[in-house]
């Protein structure tokens, strides 16, 4: 009987690691929502930036240092999208789960095709990224390869589950294959259109569903608009008949909307995270439907 009980004792023991969930940390939430859709309640997910925050500049909280030294598993974007915070915390934690080169380390640029690779790196040029333009994930194209890099990682760390990883792999994008063809039926009359962005974090989205957006209110990459660099703009949004402008949750919309009015251009709210904006709080599907409706309605506004 105590032979048993000693055994029955050990089991329950066992029990919680065999059913714990894997713990991933992810620094967007747009990266957030599709580690959701691959991991499903497998996975206790906390994602560090807010939907409303710029995240070349999230606000780095001590709390963020608990969080990944519990972490089993840290997803990221690359390409130095987090360069301005991510490096700082990782120096202070103490898990080697989740260090760079670890099976727990995920970098989700890894098999994507970056755009706007600079020839040499000149700062006078704003903040440009030597690897290229990291706002990859709006494109659906790369929000596939995105998916898959996250499920290998999932696979690798918690293989028992590996099966389930894999078919939320495919129900995710097989959603999005069938989703694609109704977003270019939707943005197909628009093709050769041009847009105006506050910021240049669009190029993926312009080049999957055939937009120009190549002006922009900054004058470079994280240089604040100026008077002359604004009328410049408005002189060629007359020219190039340009009548939508985007700006993401965490820019200035009122700058935005005073180029609006000297052009009889409509402003669009734009962002590129799930929860970013109203109507896009469901999941990177629904982030999409809500972009696509939302410029499609727009430009057919302004034909």
């Amino acid at each position: 009987m105590k032979k048993f009980l000693l055994q029955l004792f050990a089991l329950t023991l066992l029990l919680p690691a065999a059913n714990a969930k894997l713990n991933v940390v992810t620094t967007t939430p747009d990266l957030g929502a599709i580690a959701r859709e691959i991991g499903g309640d497998h996975v206790e997910l906390t994602t560090l930036a807010k939907p409303t925050e710029d995240p070349h500049f999230v606000d780095a909280k001590p709390s963020f240092i608990a969080k990944l030294n519990r972490a089993d598993v840290l997803i990221e974007g690359g390409a130095e999208l987090e360069i301005g915070w991510l490096p700082a915390l990782l120096d202070q934690v103490r898990n080697r789960k989740i260090i760079s080169g670890a099976p727990g380390h995920v970098s989700c640029v890894r098999g994507i095709q970056l755009l706007d690779v600079p020839a040499t790196l000149d700062r006078s040029r704003g903040d440009i990224h030597a690897a290229g333009n990291p706002h990859y994930v709006v494109s659906p194209s790369n929000a596939k390869i995105v998916a898959q890099n996250i499920a290998e990682a999932l696979c690798q760390n918690d293989p028992a589950l590996e099966g389930v990883y894999r078919n939320n792999l495919k129900k995710f994008t097989d959603a999005i294959d069938a989703r694609l063809i109704e977003w270019q039926k939707a943005l197909a009359p628009f093709k050769g259109r041009g847009i105006v962005a506050y910021h240049d974090s669009w190029p993926y989205f312009a080049r999957d569903f055939g937009l120009k957006i190549d002006l922009f209110l900054e004058p470079e990459p994280g240089i604040p608009p100026t008077p002359a660099h604004l009328a410049d703009v408005i002189m060629k949004m007359k020219t190039e008949n340009v009548h939508v402008i985007i700006v993401d949750p965490y820019l200035n919309r009122k700058t935005a909307e005073t180029v609006a009015r000297d052009t009889g251009a409509t402003v669009v709210d734009v962002t590129q995270f799930p929860g970013g904006v109203k109507g896009t709080e469901g999941g990177y599907i629904q982030l999409m439907d809500y972009l696509v409706k939302a410029l499609s309605r727009a430009l057919a506004e302004n034909k």
